[in-house]
């Protein structure tokens, strides 16, 4: 994939260069700051942009308010932000309206580098990929469900395929598509087939509850 990496941290930047062009991904660029960041979005025109939540100048959120940006400019843009912390409302800006080709993740999950790599895949694909605390949180907050449910609702959250789930949980996909759509009703969702409409779905519903 052609990626455009934003981080401050310089040291940082470079390894993640080096890691993805050892990879096999073209980097088409670096940026130190948010501006810079749409700047150079706007000339290489990337498939995927891995920003830092904080950066310059404020070292807020420049990098969410970068990404989301590049994202409105361009759709097809697939996004994946990293954070130090778990902020959940980073999380819920960057999702609640459409979490295909999306992913939030905390930054130490870089150190498991095939797991990180297959992350960007998952995403350049079209996929959502949210970190297993995030995603842990917002199920939390859907309290009226039982274990078993929000153990499900948390392997969705986290943009897991309906294979990926039955896998973990070991039961048959078709149990996984009966269990959905069960908590989903149980929620006031609709059943909705597609990993990103899901994921997208049940942050509404998180931060509603």
């Amino acid at each position: 994939m052609r990626i455009l990496i934003a981080d401050d941290e310089v040291l940082l930047r470079d390894v993640l260069e080096r890691l993805l062009i050892d990879a096999g991904h073209d980097v088409v660029g670096t940026a130190g700051d948010g501006p810079d960041l749409v700047r150079q979005a706007l000339v290489v025109d990337p498939e995927l942009v891995i920003a830092d939540v904080r950066m310059p100048p404020s070292q807020r959120d420049e990098g969410l308010r970068a990404a989301l940006q590049i994202r409105a400019r361009s759709p097809a843009t697939a996004i994946l932000v990293l954070s130090h912390h778990l902020q959940v409302r980073y999380a819920v800006e960057l999702l609640a309206a459409d979490a295909r080709g999306v992913g939030y993740l905390l930054k130490q999950r870089m150190a498991d580098v095939e797991r990180f790599l297959s992350a960007l895949d998952q995403i350049g694909a079209g996929g959502t990929v949210i970190d297993a605390e995030v995603a842990g949180v917002m199920v939390a907050r859907l309290r009226a469900l039982d274990g078993d449910e929000l153990d499900l609702l948390s392997l969705i959250a986290q943009g897991r395929t309906d294979v990926a789930i039955a896998a973990e949980l070991t039961i048959a996909e078709s149990e996984v598509a009966r269990r959905v759509a069960s908590a989903f009703a149980g929620l006031g969702l609709p059943s909705i087939a597609d990993g990103g409409e899901r994921v997208s779905a049940l942050v509404r519903r998180a931060t509603q509850r």
